[in-house]
């Protein structure tokens, strides 16, 4: 497998030029954001990725977890890495400093987190949903909640996660049966949950689940569900660990990817009652689960984009090297990198990634202003930009993380096929992403019903809007490569104007026709919003160029990564509009029996 190469030249580009990070630094509570501490963190976090993370993927995935005498082993290697992290309180990044953390913004947290999922995915799922769980306390839960579990979350001492699915309700939560009963000033939770990552292991001594479950007097369906604070290990309030919970890992799932991250089925209650603890109020705990959920999603978002990166690092790495046949134009055998179909691979998956990375960390920055910008005008527009940005951000990095890591195999070509070069563990790694914390559906139905229709389309426009102005400036510039950029952008930015106001049209007359088309319209809108950043990352790197003599070669690659997006991936936004329009009408025109 390829060494991994944190980019951290264009990381920082995305964070500062497009992202906004010197305006985010200004808000209130990220004052200690400043440009030397952000760069700290950023070299850091590349020298443990690479250096600390990276070696560890290829064996983690071949030796996998296991179970010894009820206890779940993660594999060699993996206590130490976590050490690493403890000792330099990452997990805290983004947390506040009152319980440990160190304050900083969520979208320099965002730069971390993908190079670490680059580095080793099945590693940083354990801290990317210790964060969720922070995030979900700390926003939802009273002060005694948070002052017993955030400092020693926020530290990496304890972990957390997230236990949602059972085997009866997998994304419909409304079925959920997992029971609480008030006993004593907490409840006693008992019931199954399934697909828990991180759900057993012994990277911490304590685990804090976070569990769904209803109440005996619950309303039926999703406005019954309640959340708890189920510890694997019960603390007195002195903090000291009293004994264990009865919380039981029953066993641990085989999967196609992650094989170094444990997936458990958990079983809460099968004595005396696991002891958990309410968090906020009853009945509203879907509302609190999804602050988690959320964060996942974003998370979840940065691995496709992760996973693309480490699969193209490895393509490019092997191409340069590979030599095989006499590409046109050479007069002797050369690398497969001069094959003009190979180089064709090899543009996709860069300025794919580059779209994916600028369009992730611009979600990431939209909820530190919805959390921090002083004007409650502002805030309110940030957090309805990050919500519509969420599930677009994770469905369509995931979906493109895929094809990606598959266009990564395909380079490879035989040798990719076989698990000792790397190729295919990305791609096995990658499949994933687009299933867990809501599949691209679930998010394709989210961005339609909650996000679109909801608000009329308002702040979809008002995106398209924005992008529509870049299109129309840059063709009007004087470069000819901003010219074909903008006239691409503008094309597409068309497209995506139709098909909003096409789903606003058919949605009431025909809901299943508006979902058929779901999954689509979210890959035209990744596509288009994903090029409006490329656009403008193509203006900014013009400007930069001839302000500056360093540099020269990043800002000339950036520009014309930008000109291929515009001219390879943007036009995909016809025939995506096409699918959604006319190819949601064939559907459901088959009867379930002549499928």
């Amino acid at each position: 497998m390829t060494p991994y190469s944190p980019p951290l030249r264009d990381i920082t580009f995305v964070l500062r030029e497009l992202a906004g990070l010197d305006e985010i630094a200004g808000l209130p509570g990220f004052e200690d954001a400043t440009s030397d501490v952000v760069q700290s963190v950023l070299d850091e976090a590349g020298r443990i990725a690479s250096q600390v993370l990276a070696p560890l993927n290829q064996t983690g995935d071949q030796q996998g977890i296991r179970r010894e005498n009820g206890t779940v082993k993660t594999p060699d290697g993996w206590r130490q890495a976590y050490r690493t992290l403890t000792e330099g309180n990452w997990i805290g990044l983004s947390c506040p400093q009152e319980f440990g953390g160190m304050g900083l913004p969520g979208v320099v947290d965002a730069a971390v987190s993908e190079m670490w999922q680059a580095a080793n995915m099945a590693f940083s799922l354990c801290p990317m949903l210790t964060q969720g769980a922070i995030n979900a306390i700390r926003t939802c839960g009273d002060e005694a909640l948070q002052a017993k579990y955030l400092p020693r979350l926020v530290s990496g001492e304890w972990a957390g996660t997230m236990n949602l699915s059972e085997a009866a309700a997998g994304s419909d939560l409304g079925a959920i049966r997992t029971k609480a009963v008030r006993k004593d000033g907490h409840y006693l939770v008992s019931g199954q949950k399934i697909f828990i990552t991180y759900g057993d292991h012994d990277l911490t001594e304590n685990i804090i689940h976070l569990v769904l479950a209803r109440t005996p007097d619950a309303p039926v369906g999703v406005k019954g569900i309640s959340l708890f604070a189920v510890p694997k290990m019960l603390i007195g309030d002195d903090g000291k660990t009293i004994r264990r919970n009865d919380v039981q890992c029953l066993s641990l799932e085989h999967k196609l990817g992650i094989h170094a991250s444990p997936t458990a089925v958990l079983s809460f209650g099968e004595k005396e009652g696991a002891i958990g603890f309410l968090i906020g109020d009853e009945n509203r705990g879907l509302e609190y689960m999804f602050v988690m959920m959320n964060h996942a999603r974003l998370n979840v978002g940065l691995q496709g984009l992760a996973i693309a990166e480490r699969a193209y690092q490895q393509a490019r790495a092997y191409a340069q090297e590979r030599i095989q046949g006499r590409p046109i134009g050479c007069s002797a055998p050369s690398a497969i990198v001069d094959h003009p179909d190979v180089r064709r691979m090899l543009m996709g998956m860069k300025a794919e990634i580059e779209a994916m990375r600028a369009l992730a960390y611009l979600a990431a920055a939209a909820l530190d202003r919805a959390q921090a910008h002083p004007l409650p005008a502002e805030r309110d527009a940030a957090k309805r930009y990050a919500e519509l940005l969420n599930p677009i951000v994770k469905g369509w990095c995931t979906e493109r993380g895929f094809e990606i890591a598959s266009t990564g195999v395909q380079i490879h070509g035989g040798t990719g096929y076989i698990e000792s070069t790397g190729a295919a563990q990305h791609l096995r790694d990658a499949r994933i992403t687009t299933i867990y914390e809501g599949t691209t559906g679930i998010q394709a139905n989210d961005l339609i019903n909650r996000k679109i229709l909801k608000d009329g389309g308002l702040t979809l426009d008002r995106s398209l809007d924005d992008a529509g102005k870049t299109a129309r400036e840059l063709a009007q510039h004087d470069d000819p490569i901003l010219q074909d950029i903008g006239n691409a952008l503008n094309r597409a930015v068309g497209d995506a104007h139709r098909a909003s106001r096409w789903l606003q049209d058919v949605a009431a007359e025909d809901p299943r026709q508006a979902a058929a088309a779901g999954v689509p319209l979210l890959l035209l809108l990744g596509t288009v919003l994903g090029g409006h950043e490329m656009a403008r990352a193509a203006r900014l790197a013009v400007i930069r160029a001839a302000e500056t003599d360093t540099d020269q070669g990043f800002y000339r690659t950036k520009l014309k990564t930008a000109w291929h997006y515009a001219e390879a991936i943007l036009p995909r936004s016809s025939g995506l509009l096409g699918t959604i329009i006319r190819g949601s009408r064939t559907v459901m025109v088959l009867d379930r029996e002549e499928l």
